[in-house]
C-alpha cells in the first residue's frame, strides 16, 4: 500500500508518494537525509494498493516527489519515472521528478 497526495500550487501541482511502511522512518546515508516522519504530512494523502492504482490526470503536475519501492514501480510502470534517475538511500529507492516546459 502507498499513500499519494496531490499539494496544488501557483505554479501546479506536486504530487507526493510513499510506501506506507516508510511513513514513519528517517533515511539517512552518508550527507543524505529524508525525514518522511518529520513530513509525513505532506505524503499522507489516500491510501491506496500500487498494483492496481491508476494515477490522476498528471496534466498539471510539475513535480514528483517518490519514496519506496512500490511506489517507485507504480511510477516507474507509469513512465513519469525512468529506472535510470531512482537513487536509494539505506536500501530504499526514491525519485524526484520535474516537468520542465520545452522552449519555444
Amino acid at each position: 500500500m502507498i499513500y499519494v497526495k496531490m499539494h496544488e500550487s501557483d505554479d501546479g501541482d506536486i504530487l507526493a508518494m510513499c510506501d506506507e511502511s516508510l511513513i514513519d522512518k528517517t533515511l539517512s546515508e552518508g550527507e543524505m537525509l529524508i525525514d518522511v516522519k518529520g513530513y509525513s504530512d505532506f505524503y499522507t494523502g489516500e491510501l491506496v494498493d500500487a498494483t492496481n492504482y491508476e494515477l490522476p490526470r498528471l496534466d498539471e503536475v510539475i513535480s514528483f516527489n517518490i519514496i519506496g519501492e512500490e511506489s517507485v514501480g507504480l511510477c516507474i510502470r507509469n513512465s513519469i519515472i525512468d529506472i535510470d534517475n531512482v537513487k536509494t538511500i539505506e536500501g530504499v529507492p526514491f525519485a524526484h521528478a520535474y516537468k520542465v516546459d520545452k522552449p519555444k
